[in-house]
């Protein structure tokens, strides 16, 4: 199976998935966390740890309404339900620890989210030195506009087996499940590690991340991101 491929690299893969309360990544909030890892058992790729938080948030912050229309998850909810960032981020420090590969759709949005939480409750170092795949990349590589991981599920055929609702612990369930099928596809992910592709007209949001090689691709390129 393709997959056992980046077992010959890496000790376990950790896929992960935000929600937030914006697109800002230095002003907004991370209102839900939730990561898989998936090890190599007997030779299989399997999850082997499964984690959902919601994450409270900051004193006089709120989610807006769209985004509570949007993921389900109220103000209330984080209150009663949140876990303190502080927590969460010692927790994604388990999660991150050792020989891994981060993976995750839209890879450069969650992990710039990530990396300001841990900036002010954890400690940011835990990305620093860890491989990153984002399958956004791979997807716009494959499949024409629009690039959507639901578009990515439909493409697929996962429909019936996973979904994307918006919420988290879905949405990265419904990632290892869209990685499976992409390495069966075709036996390229590992030419993506540490490569991420960017519209030219819009350019890249947010700052680079130091690790990351960032190159423009544009929709329907005939030429293999990595190939350019």
């Amino acid at each position: 199976m393709p997959l056992q491929n980046f077992f010959q690299k890496y000790d376990k893969l950790v896929l992960f998935d935000t929600e937030t309360t914006g697109l800002q990544y230095n002003r907004d909030e991370v209102i839900e966390f939730a990561a898989v890892v998936v090890e190599s058992v007997d030779g299989k790729p399997t999850i082997t740890t499964q984690y959902d938080e919601l994450v409270t948030l900051a004193p006089g912050s709120f989610i807006p309404p769209m985004i509570q229309k949007l993921t389900g998850i109220s103000n209330e909810d984080v209150q009663q339900k949140g876990l303190a960032k502080t927590r969460v981020c010692r927790d994604m420090a388990e999660l991150f620890q050792g020989n891994c590969l981060l993976i995750a759709y839209n890879a450069h949005f969650d992990l710039s989210f990530l990396y300001y939480m841990l900036l002010r409750d954890g400690d940011p170092a835990i990305l620093k030195g860890k491989d990153k795949l984002d399958l956004l990349t791979v997807y716009k590589d494959r499949r024409s506009y629009p690039h959507k991981l639901a578009n990515a599920i439909e493409a697929y055929g996962l429909s019936d087996k996973v979904v994307n609702s918006h919420r988290a612990v879905d949405d990265v369930v419904a990632t290892v499940a869209v990685m499976e099928a992409m390495a069966e596809e075709r036996d390229d992910l590992m030419q993506y590690i540490n490569l991420f592709g960017y519209h030219p007209t819009y350019g890249l949001e947010g700052k680079p991340i130091g690790s990351v090689t960032y190159k423009p691709q544009p929709y329907d390129s005939p030429i293999p991101l990595y190939r350019k």
